[in-house]
């Protein structure tokens, strides 16, 4: 059984962004195969983990050629996950407590597709609003500091 099922409402139609998110589908997807089959599931946390840490500063790095103001809710969601995951580490290797490793899996598994479909969806609008290439890093008009206080959705209140 999938921690995760990769569905198509994740499918946010910019390829790089759609590859990444699949991908921390399966990492996640290999972690608790890991946890299930009883096996040491360190290997794969720490996979999940760096992918995370590349794929969370991709984006920011996104946010930043477009625009957004350093400190947005978006990066900010992204350094509560990230903190929380390191955090999870710490338990397992200086306390031998995979709890929350098993805690967390779950946490991730409902907390994704949220992310994805409203603050990633968000980004790519965005992207596509200012004339983004995430391919050659150029914005061709970045976003004014106003749109940019908040994750980049006309919604957020941040």
């Amino acid at each position: 059984m999938s921690t995760l099922a990769w569905t198509e409402s994740l499918v946010l139609n910019n390829p790089e962004l759609d590859t990444t998110h699949q991908e921390f589908v399966e990492l996640l997807n290999a972690f608790g195969a890991a946890l299930d089959g009883g096996t040491d599931a360190l290997p794969a946390y720490h996979a999940l983990l760096a992918h995370t840490e590349a794929h969370f500063a991709m984006e920011e790095d996104w946010m930043a050629r477009c625009g957004f103001e350093a400190q947005n809710c978006h990066a900010g969601q992204h350094a509560m996950v990230l903190n929380v995951m390191r955090e999870a580490l710490r338990y397992a290797n200086e306390l031998n407590d995979r709890e929350p490793l098993a805690i967390l899996r779950t946490e991730l598994a409902g907390w994704f597709p949220q992310h994805a479909e409203m603050m990633d969806a968000a980004l790519v609008f965005t992207m596509e609003q200012v004339g983004f290439d995430p391919a050659t890093g150029v914005c061709r008009q970045p976003i004014t500091a106003a749109a940019a206080h908040g994750c980049g959705s006309g919604s957020c209140g941040g």
